[in-house]
């Protein structure tokens, strides 16, 4: 079988398309940096290596998705999420993370983050780490330290589907 022989003009006009492609792409990667510079300059990334990051007096272990750097040295840890952000804003649960990550490095480099980053599958937030943010962390860090004191309400329709069933004291018997 023969290929039809390409003529100069669909020759050019496939370099005009694949310009046009490549220029499109690299224009969307430099505005993505260009983004992401204004939260400092990238310092790790965790791809299953990643900086650990350990606190003795915490006693908290963490690896931020990413640590960049700002201009005036100070640590931002990023945490990626690949789904799209909640209608509401970040789930608490994932500010949670990122606090723990700003107390993380506070320790570990004797300077407060600036604020994290969240960062969503369509959409960004910055984490202010501030006082309010550092209270409710260590407010939450109080709570997981606490005695138990029994509040549990178990029946068997709640129980039957708790991941902590085998090991739980409160279980539904």
């Amino acid at each position: 079988m023969d290929l039809p022989a390409l003529t100069p003009s669909d020759l050019a006009l496939a370099l005009v398309v694949g310009g046009v492609a490549v220029a499109l792409l690299a224009g969307r990667a430099l505005a993505r940096r260009r983004a992401e510079r204004r939260h400092g300059r990238l310092e790790s990334v965790d791809l299953g290596g990643g900086r650990e990051v350990a606190s003795a007096r915490w006693r908290l272990v963490g690896r931020p998705d990413a640590i960049r750097r700002t201009r005036d040295g100070r640590a931002v840890p990023v945490e990626v999420k690949s789904r799209p952000a909640p209608r509401g804003g970040p789930a608490y649960s994932h500010l949670v993370q990122v606090w723990a990550y700003c107390l993380l490095l506070e320790d570990a480099e004797g300077r407060a983050p600036p604020m994290g980053v969240l960062r969503y599958a369509d959409r960004e937030f910055e984490v202010p780490w501030d006082h309010a943010a550092r209270s409710e962390l260590l407010r939450l860090r109080r709570a997981i330290d606490a005695r138990y004191d029994g509040r549990a309400t178990p029946s068997p329709a709640k129980c039957a589907h708790c991941p902590w069933r085998l090991g739980c004291d409160a279980r539904a018997r």
